[in-house]
């Protein structure tokens, strides 16, 4: 059988602790995302859509809810003889087992599974970001290039760069240094942990950082420098669109928000480039008759009696009469007691909010101390919680998985 020409792999490992406790049980790539759909469907979604058929899934930490959720790949037409989607948790062999201690060391663990396809090239997927790519563009700028690794960069705003990996090039945008957080970053071209490797030349500098005991066994901080410094011909391929790393609570509600207005930065119904995903099957939403609903995103399976503004509901959310939701994200299977007031914040997934509750309500010099370092003034409601009839819940509070907490 002729090997594949490209062999995506995703990374899917990451603990995401800056969501606080939308990850507590489970991986970041898992998290819910836009109504009906999770993180990990928009760098799937972009595979297929991209004609790659075989992408295999990076798995370690609490990884239950993301393999339940992949499943056979059917949902993506991922179910293939020849391909497919294949989920790769860390293993024990003969020789060695050990949980992957870098991007790097992830793929190298795998390259194995990567073999057997005999690919002639390796593209290198995070499994956390907001977006939608054709890679076989990228692809095609690799290969013309005559690139032994191509890297996807997004312009930032210089006074943001310092955030990032920045890739400095020549005219022909060739990288010629990658400089990881600079203070005085020289480009404002920013590494979106995106690549496309010839499969010999991967193999190649896998190996030998493996070899490396001071290595950190990164991609960005390792292996792409070592590229450069070993004089193999790396290049930025340029994207232009809607981006973003929903890594923190601030990022996830506002690239959720982000789906919403007249004109929505980010279109989730892009005839021309589909994003799929693992839904159940719900009934139509239904609207009371005293409902309000103004900018808002209301998914199948939701009973809707109260009022809805800018915000995103997902599957079979109930919103009870008199209730009020601003500005907020709403996960699936909750429940908006009757005069409850919700305001700028992420309810996780069966949520009780009580009769007359408050949500992100303003602070009062009344109210005990509590860490906002991860929230800002988002309020953030751990999966499962039981907010009581009444409760205040302060602007910028988690509220965190307590059998005996109730909201107060």
């Amino acid at each position: 059988m002729p090997g594949k020409k490209i062999v995506a792999m995703l990374l899917a490992g990451g603990q995401g602790s800056r969501l606080g406790e939308l990850t507590k049980s489970m991986a970041k790539p898992a998290v819910p995302f836009g109504g009906k759909y999770r993180i990990i469907d928009f760098p799937l979604s972009n595979c297929v859509n991209s004609g790659i058929d075989t992408v295999g899934v990076l798995t370690q930490y609490e990884p239950l809810a993301l393999n339940a959720y992949l499943g056979s790949g059917q949902a993506w037409d991922l179910d293939r003889l020849n391909g497919g989607v294949f989920v790769l948790p860390p293993y024990v062999s003969q020789q060695s087992g050990e949980w992957y201690s870098g991007t790097a060391n992830a793929i190298y663990q795998n390259l194995p599974f990567i073999e057997q396809f005999d690919p002639d090239y390796v593209l290198i997927l995070s499994g956390d970001h907001i977006y939608k790519m054709d890679y076989s563009k990228m692809l095609e700028v690799h290969i013309s290039k005559g690139a032994d690794a191509t890297i996807a960069v997004l312009d930032v705003p210089l006074e943001e760069a310092h955030r990032f990996g920045i890739m400095n090039t020549d005219d022909s945008c060739r990288i010629i240094e990658f400089e990881e957080k600079p203070k005085e970053p020289k480009s404002t071209k920013a590494s979106m942990g995106i690549y496309i490797f010839n499969r010999d030349v991967l193999t190649k500098y896998l190996v030998d950082d493996t070899a490396n005991e001071k290595s950190e066994h990164d991609f960005g901080k390792n292996v792409i420098p070592a590229m450069i410094n070993g004089g193999q011909k790396v290049f930025a391929w340029q994207f232009s669109g809607y981006w973003r790393d929903v890594g923190t609570i601030s990022s996830l509600w506002e690239a959720n928000m982000d789906l919403l207005g007249v004109v929505p930065r980010f279109d989730l119904y892009d005839t021309e480039w589909r994003i799929y995903s693992k839904s159940p099957v719900m009934p139509p939403h239904y609207m009371g008759e005293d409902s309000e609903v103004d900018d808002s995103l209301i998914t199948e399976g939701c009973a809707v009696h109260g009022s809805v503004k800018r915000s995103v509901l997902f599957a079979g959310v109930t919103v009870e009469h008199g209730a009020l939701i601003e500005d907020s994200v709403i996960m699936p299977n909750t429940v908006i007691g009757a005069g409850a007031v919700v305001k700028k914040a992420i309810i996780g997934e069966n949520v009780k909010i009580g009769t007359g509750a408050l949500v992100g309500c303003e602070k009062l010099p009344e109210d005990e101390p509590y860490d906002n370092k991860l929230t800002g003034d988002i309020t953030l409601v751990a999966n499962s919680m039981n907010i009581c009839e009444k409760a205040r819940v302060p602007a910028g509070k988690v509220i965190r998985f307590d059998p005996e907490n109730c909201g107060k």
